[in-house]
């Protein structure tokens, strides 16, 4: 049962909006509509398997060397097969291919992004972010996730 990590489409906003929304529901993720998600469509991968979206997740680009892995997602039940990985691994390539040269994630699981070359770091350390996005959100005086960053190399 191979797994492929292609980009989405407009068939795939519904299960993106589902998977993102069932996190979402357990303080995992930030809410994002059906629009938001359409209007950043191009920055989204799905991870597929048997003709199914098991997986997604975007690059949102802050500045010409800064991405954010963001809205990474697997459905439950498909932990530790490799999709979450494999989808990071793409939105990598995706992020050299652009010019970027380090990639930030927010997340609770830092032990993942460890494995794939991450590091902690203080979230004072990413401005772009901090005072781009997160002073928006409703957990911002109380964030409570881990700041992490890679620095890429040449592909």
């Amino acid at each position: 049962m191979s797994i492929s990590i292609r980009p989405a489409t407009t068939a795939d906003v519904e299960a993106i909006h589902v998977l993102l929304g069932d996190y979402a529901s357990e303080g995992q993720l930030l809410v994002r509509s059906t629009d938001e998600i359409c209007e950043h469509l191009s920055n989204f991968v799905v991870a597929e398997r048997e003709g199914a979206v098991r997986g997604c997740g975007s690059l949102e680009v802050f500045t010409e060397d800064l991405g954010e892995v963001r809205s990474l997602a697997v459905r439950p039940g498909e932990h530790g097969h490799g999709h979450g990985r494999l989808m990071v691994q793409e939105l990598e390539i995706k992020a050299r291919r652009l010019g970027l040269t380090r990639l930030m994630a927010l997340t609770y699981v830092p032990g993942f992004f460890r494995k794939l070359g991450y590091r902690i770091v203080a979230m004072e350390a990413l401005p772009e972010k901090v005072f781009g996005v997160c002073v928006t959100c409703p957990k911002f005086d109380h964030c409570d996730e881990i700041a992490m960053e890679k620095q890429l190399g040449s592909s």
